[in-house]
């Protein structure tokens, strides 16, 4: 706003005596005048935003517009008054006022187109994540629910634990998404970790590599809802699960200049396609392709987040890197 008062201040003292013979003295107090108008209508529309949030917009215009007249006719009026010390001149009134409902008008509905794009933005946004995170819900719940079939028949308690722990973790992915803490993130790995445990024993075992800078603000680091989960049932499903003899996922989280770093290493079985490839979303169980996270990533981070995967002869790995 200060900027564009003295763009404002500037162009008319152009316009008023041209640009060699421009008048510094004019200029000064049309800067003056425009700061006074601009800064004390900022300062009585900004606490009046509650109020004109809850009215339809042609009312909130209304009441703005008005506002900012009456603001650009009481300071011309003070102004003149302490310039001439006499009672000011109407047309002079009227000048100020036909520019201020003008330059006004125009600084408003721009204001107010700005405000409609960011709330359509937003709310594709929030309708872009939900897609996103509703097409990953269903290769969870099939494996989870082929882990419980396969012991009801011959474990019916740990069946039931496994429900347990199957519904504390979709009352999760039922909610908004979102960001959530960390430590609640992680506690959802850990529930749906506890699940593959019992139904792989102790062909599964996980690393847990939690720094202590990272359990220092465990509950403070915001974290995408969902998201890391995906990434370890990966892990389990085409590192260990194959492999008759198990293995281990070594899961590490560290804090680096405010960024959070998370590695993620399994085992391998056979070559892979290259993490790179177009095709490595069909292989990673149910085509749950890792794009939907690369683009809720950047749906939350824009480009400040990155989603690196690298195949070793006999690992991969995946790094996750987020600012704090």
């Amino acid at each position: 706003m200060a900027i564009l008062g003295e763009l404002l201040s500037l162009s008319l003292s152009v316009v008023s005596s041209g640009l060699q013979n421009i008048d510094w003295l004019d200029l000064g107090l049309r800067s003056f005048l425009l700061q006074w108008v601009l800064l004390l209508s900022v300062a009585l529309l900004c606490p009046m935003r509650p109020w004109l949030a809850r009215q339809n917009p042609l009312l909130a215009g209304m009441a703005s517009y008005s506002l900012l007249l009456l603001v650009t006719l009481v300071c011309s009026i003070v102004g003149l008054l302490v310039l001439n010390r006499s009672i000011p001149d109407v047309w002079l009134l009227l000048d100020n006022l036909f520019l201020a409902s003008i330059f006004g008008g125009i600084v408003l509905r721009y204001l107010y187109i700005q405000q409609q794009w960011h709330n359509q933005q937003k709310a594709e946004l929030t309708a872009r994540i939900q897609a996103l995170q509703s097409r990953i819900r269903p290769h969870f719940l099939f494996n989870s629910l082929n882990s419980i079939a396969s012991l009801v028949a011959t474990d019916a308690d740990t069946a039931e634990r496994m429900i347990e722990d199957l519904a504390s973790l979709f009352r999760a992915s039922l909610s908004e998404p979102g960001l959530i803490s960390l430590a609640e993130e992680v506690e959802l790995c850990r529930q749906y970790a506890a699940i593959e445990q019992r139904r792989l024993g102790d062909r599964l075992q996980i690393d847990w590599q939690l720094s202590s800078e990272v359990l220092d603000q465990f509950d403070q680091i915001q974290f995408p809802s969902l998201l890391l989960q995906p990434l370890l049932e990966n892990a389990i499903h085409h590192g260990i699960q194959p492999r008759p003899q198990g293995g281990k996922v070594e899961l590490k989280m560290e804090l680096n200049n405010k960024t959070l770093l998370i590695t993620m290493i399994n085992p391998l079985l056979q070559a892979m396609p290259n993490p790179n490839s177009d095709n490595i979303s069909h292989t990673l169980g149910n085509k749950m392709a890792l794009d939907n996270i690369r683009h809720r990533l950047h749906a939350y981070y824009s480009d400040k987040a990155d989603l690196q995967l690298d195949q070793q002869q006999d690992t991969f790995t995946v790094r996750l890197k987020i600012p704090v």
